[in-house]
């Protein structure tokens, strides 16, 4: 029969399991301000949901664990030592001594530790003290001076010179029942020590001080100041063991009656389940009400994520966007009636002293289109493929003031360094950019012409286009899509001009005015559309960059119900 309390921690489980996941599943791979913090914390809540408190919720009578920890040379691994009167773990004057952890169990509680329950990331290793344990490993060691129902965790030194140490040594404080924390008289004080104490006691764990080395003279003096200091950051109940400056006995070990309080204390504890419980029952509520604030911090971070993600993605889409408008006031302001498609438009149709003519009278302008329809048209090879050359430098200009307007924008947004640091290809066009542009201008190019063979309705209209060509009046029409000439000025206004409008007079001729209109209008949305195609093609890149570092977009809400669930079934 399933008891209120197994249906009550199975609840439990799942919620935390459900923390676990979306904690896990957070990713924060953008060089944002908060990004550091993030993933300290990330790895932390981790860290302790596995080590500890699935592990508790799983198995609630389990033996409790002690963390013995402190600073360089406070004499954890001598106190561990002592404690169990046996060499388990190696204590001397080089620094570190404990490189990798050390667990003491009593041999009946081994199946608490042999396995994976807790501290899943280390391996499990046996051996004596003098053999040096592969990183990422823990030392079990039988003892059966030290009382079932409890074990001892010598942990590395918490300000080690080594990083790995420090972080070791900070992932298994927090899979700690019972903190026990050694320092010393001269040390006591030391900034490290109290980071860490502070956040012992904002997460509720269990705290004992183990004041190392003191001088009995000086008891009286440095016990209340270290009270006073527990007191003012949140650890006013943790009892103070003080051990006096002695000579270790032949043994390496500490006399048995300066430890003789603190080891009553262990005995006595590890004796009375109901004295287990409660100080478990403190540090596994302390962990679990801890873990809504420290997910809210996670869930900022992936916040400021989706953000910088957001805005690396629009920086993108909005220079492709004035790109596509670039290419749409080039194709109206008379960009692309300049240089060698005027020279071109010449040729084609005759000499230069025909276009300063072209602002005479109409009769000319019809003397002129009857003469060019009488007449064999010039070959037309030339202008389709000097209005070709414009129309692609006019793409491929555009999209390099877009590919690098957006690089300059990545480098001062958050995280967009980073990405192009790992993609610089990014930082200009795609290297066939060129060649695609070139081949959808000539399939316009196409269209423009199918627009012209689809328009010929009636026997006189053939014969006229015939007398150009459909390449030619194609052309023609690609010249009336390009009509407006507000960016030309004087002598360059008047020739661009003139060749506008003799193609649109040629055009209306055989076609009629409206006919013409709807022609180069479509021409022009046939231009665009392709335009836009391609520039969508060159900012997905830009898209695929951020997107494939990780979906942050959910992660923040995933986590604030996760926790909002742990709040709900803790309550």
């Amino acid at each position: 029969m399933t008891t209120p309390e197994a249906t009550e921690a199975s609840v439990l489980v799942e919620a935390v399991t459900g923390l676990r996941d979306a904690v896990d599943s957070s990713v924060l791979p953008l060089a944002t301000p908060g990004q550091a913090e993030g993933l300290v914390v990330r790895r932390e809540l981790l860290q302790q949901l596995d080590d500890y408190v699935l592990p508790r919720l799983r198995s609630i009578d389990a033996p409790l664990l002690a963390v013995v920890g402190g600073s360089t040379g406070a004499g954890k691994s001598t106190l561990v030592n002592s404690i169990v009167a046996a060499q388990v773990s190696r204590s001397g004057v080089l620094r570190p001594t404990t490189t990798s952890p050390v667990l003491v169990h009593h041999p009946e509680d081994r199946r608490w530790f042999a396995d994976q329950r807790i501290l899943p990331s280390l391996a499990r290793v046996t051996g004596g003290p003098g053999e040096d344990s592969a990183p990422g490993t823990v030392r079990l060691v039988d003892s059966g001076s030290l009382p079932a129902g409890m074990a001892l965790l010598d942990a590395p030194d918490i300000d080690s010179v080594v990083r790995a140490n420090r972080e070791l040594a900070g992932q298994l404080l927090s899979a700690a029942d019972l903190w026990l924390f050694v320092t010393t008289a001269a040390r006591y004080a030391d900034a490290v020590p109290w980071d860490l104490l502070r956040t012992a006691a904002e997460r509720g764990t269990a705290v004992a001080i183990v004041l190392d080395r003191i001088a009995p003279e000086a008891v009286d003096e440095i016990r209340p100041h270290l009270a006073s200091m527990l007191r003012e950051q949140g650890l006013p109940t943790a009892p103070i063991f003080t051990i006096p400056e002695s000579v270790l006995t032949p043994e390496g070990f500490l006399p048995a009656d300066a430890m003789a309080r603190l080891k009553a204390w262990l005995d006595a504890l590890a004796g009375d389940a109901r004295a287990r419980s409660i100080v478990v029952s403190q540090t596994l509520r302390g962990a679990m009400a801890s873990l809504s604030g420290r997910t809210a911090t996670l869930a900022d971070a992936s916040d400021e994520q989706a953000s910088a993600a957001g805005a690396l993605a629009a920086a993108a889409q909005s220079n492709y966007e004035r790109a596509v408008d670039g290419v749409k006031d080039g194709m109206t302001d008379g960009t692309l009636l300049r240089g060698e498609v005027l020279a071109r438009w010449q040729e084609f149709v005759g000499t230069g002293e025909f276009f300063r003519q072209i602002e005479s009278t109409l009769s000319k302008w019809r003397d002129k289109l009857t003469a060019a329809l009488k007449g064999q048209p010039p070959p037309a090879e030339d202008l389709g493929e000097a209005l070709q050359s414009g129309v692609a430098n006019l793409l491929v200009s555009h999209a390099s003031s877009a590919s690098a307007d957006t690089a300059r924008e990545w480098r001062r947004l958050p995280g967009g360094d980073a990405l192009l640091a790992a993609h610089p290809e990014l930082a200009k066009p795609s290297p066939d950019f060129t060649t695609r542009v070139e081949s959808m201008v000539r399939q316009w190019q196409g269209e423009v012409f199918d627009i012209v063979r689809n328009e010929g309705g009636n026997r006189r209209t053939n014969a006229r286009i015939a007398a150009y060509g459909v390449n030619g009046i194609g052309l023609f029409l690609m010249l009336v899509s390009f009509a407006a000439t507000g960016g030309l000025t004087g002598a360059e206004f008047g020739i661009a001009g003139g060749t506008s409008v003799l193609a649109q007079r040629v055009l209306e001729a055989i076609f009629g005015d409206q006919a013409v209109r709807e022609m180069a209008a479509t021409a022009r949305r046939s231009l665009l559309t392709h335009v836009a195609e391609l520039y969508d093609g060159e900012e997905r890149r830009y898209a695929a960059a951020v997107a494939a570092v990780g979906d942050t977009t959910q992660q923040s809400a995933a986590l604030h119900a996760a926790a909002a669930r742990i709040r709900e079934v803790s309550a």
